[in-house]
């Protein structure tokens, strides 16, 4: 799994459930556990193959709860020379104006941990 490993306050995912069928259209959701109790709804919002997919993070419980309300999520694939770009965006939205300040040092940890994610990945597809 590419998402496995802590990062700063990011816990790894230990289970993706409640995902009825392949995860391709908009509306559907899926409850996507953390290690140490954390979970989240993940919801797409937007689906456009092969170019990108959006989704939505929600009922957020764990260590970001009380600094987070809702993520916007995006990933975007675009060829590029013999191969892919692959882009992963975050918009994070705070849960309180109190939690908006700690945000950006927030940001700088998910940016490592994305780049993290996104080096798995492309050691998986490349080989």
């Amino acid at each position: 799994m590419i998402c496995s490993h802590w990062y700063g306050l990011i816990p790894p995912i230990k289970e993706v459930r409640d995902q009825t069928g392949a995860w391709d259209s908009v509306g559907q959701a899926r409850v996507i556990t953390m290690v140490g109790g954390g979970r989240v709804r993940e919801e797409l919002t937007s689906v456009d193959p092969p170019r990108s997919f959006g989704y939505t993070l929600t009922d957020i419980k764990g260590p970001l709860a009380p600094l987070v309300a809702l993520v916007e999520g995006k990933w975007s694939f675009a060829p590029a020379d013999t191969g892919t770009t692959v882009t992963w965006q975050w918009t994070i939205h705070p849960r309180s104006a109190l939690a908006a300040p700690v945000l950006p040092v927030f940001a700088r940890m998910w940016r490592g941990y994305a780049r993290g994610v996104l080096e798995k990945l492309s050691a998986l597809l490349v080989g």
